[in-house]
């Protein structure tokens, strides 16, 4: 009988566990800290929300970036003013790297497609295979 009491102790321990997402009855195994995967997948997606939008919004500006870089650069080595980046719409201040040559002269890259502030506001476009 004593064995039959502690079954009913550790059912009654399951039982009495609840969701930190909606609340409902935990039943399964001892360590289960969510009701269902939707419940987890909802608590997880609510605490990393402001952390993936900021990522979203970073990786949306680099995208917008590279596609105007991609469009103004067919040739892969070009060279356009600077209001024709900004006219559409590229933000100078998102790149993914940096590249200095041996002369010092510094490279701006979103990823693979980058730009070289030249004299008289023009910037040249290269884009590194």
């Amino acid at each position: 009988m004593a064995i039959n009491h502690l079954k009913t102790a550790k059912n009654t321990l399951k039982m009495t566990k609840t969701c930190p997402e909606c609340g409902d009855r935990i039943v399964g195994r001892s360590d289960k800290k969510f009701c269902s995967d939707a419940c987890r997948n909802s608590h997880n997606n609510r605490l990393n929300s402001d952390s993936r939008k900021l990522v979203r919004n970073i990786n949306n500006k680099l995208r917008k970036n590279y596609r105007i870089l991609e469009r103004l650069n067919p040739d892969e080595k070009t060279t356009t003013p600077k209001t024709k980046l900004q006219d559409a719409g590229f933000d100078f201040n998102h790149f993914t790297s940096i590249y200095t040559t041996k002369a010092g002269t510094v490279y701006y890259f979103v990823y693979n497609q980058g730009y070289l502030p030249i004299e008289g506001d023009f910037y040249a476009l290269v884009k590194r295979n």
